[in-house]
């Protein structure tokens, strides 16, 4: 754990175990605007003139990855990050804690712990409710990846009728979804959605699955979230536990936490663990998710 410089940000916390490495911003945030393989490229996204910057009441998307609350909701949810984070280091773990949010009073901190010498590690997501009355919120873990990869969503286990005659999931659409959208790869056992450059508008979905991954193949690499979901809980955007959004820019890998009530003085906790694993073809179809990527999620 060092202090740098990155992007134009002179206070950045870098975390390493020699196999990947975290750079964590503390002028703004908490974003973790850098993962990768140690000296390797970053699997996030950077917006580019957002780069350096601080203070102000607009929110700045940065990129990288960052906690909300949600449903999503403008303007709670968009309360601009862009003041100091105090950076706490715990030897196993370092904690990034945010100010309490002005108009929501909820606070946010983020901690990260690697595993040794293994591309791996565990990330913290928590909402601390610092109001003086209950508040219905849920962690939402949002993923910001570099440009030219596909989103990989895997769908809930598959049946067969007659035996199977309930539903056992939902797919959520927004009102800009195109499900004839040429980045979409609908297939039995996966969701692929695919970035492209080009693209003129966005697109995003969601799932309910409980099968604890979902994962962003680009350029040779694998970005591997786990988490852990309960089907007895409520989640928000009609059960949403996995969603993905895309734009000329950038696609969004994003998981959620069960949504209730949060207590005055408590906490929810989301946690993911983020894994990269080399070698990887981006996939085109369920086949290529199995063959590829399957072995790496059930190691």
């Amino acid at each position: 754990m060092e202090r740098i410089e990155y992007a134009g940000w002179p206070n950045c916390v870098r975390l390493s175990n020699g196999a990947v490495e975290f750079v964590v911003t503390a002028d703004v945030g908490p974003r973790v605007i850098r993962f990768g393989f140690a000296g390797g490229a970053n699997e996030f996204h950077e917006v580019p003139g957002e780069r350096g910057k601080t203070g102000g009441t607009a929110w700045r998307p940065y990129g990288g990855h960052r906690l909300w609350h949600a449903p999503e909701n403008d303007p709670r949810t968009y309360y601009p990050d862009n003041d100091p984070v105090e950076v706490q280091d715990h030897g196993a773990f370092a904690r990034f804690v945010q100010r309490t949010e002005a108009s929501t009073g909820i606070a946010k901190e983020l901690d990260i712990a690697l595993e040794p010498k293994r591309a791996r590690a565990r990330v913290t997501h928590r909402l601390i409710n610092r109001n003086a009355w209950s508040v219905t919120l849920a962690p939402w873990a949002i993923s910001v990846l570099a440009p030219g990869g596909v989103a990989i969503l895997p769908l809930p286990p598959r049946g067969e009728h007659p035996r199977d005659l309930l539903p056992t999931s939902s797919l959520t659409l927004w009102a800009y979804t195109e499900m004839n959208d040429p980045r979409w790869t609908w297939g039995r056992r996966f969701a692929l959605l695919r970035h492209d450059a080009k693209a003129k508008i966005p697109q995003k979905a969601g799932v309910m699955t409980h099968e604890g991954w979902a994962a962003y193949a680009r350029g040779g690499n694998l970005f591997l979230k786990r988490f852990a979901s309960d089907p007895s809980r409520t989640y928000p955007d009609f059960g949403c536990t996995v969603e993905s959004f895309t734009n000329a820019e950038m696609l969004e890998l994003e998981t959620l936490g069960a949504l209730e009530p949060i207590e005055p003085g408590a906490c929810a906790e989301h946690i993911e663990t983020w894994e990269l694993h080399a070698n990887v073809p981006v996939p085109k179809s369920d086949a290529d998710v199995e063959r590829d990527v399957l072995p790496r999620v059930n190691d």
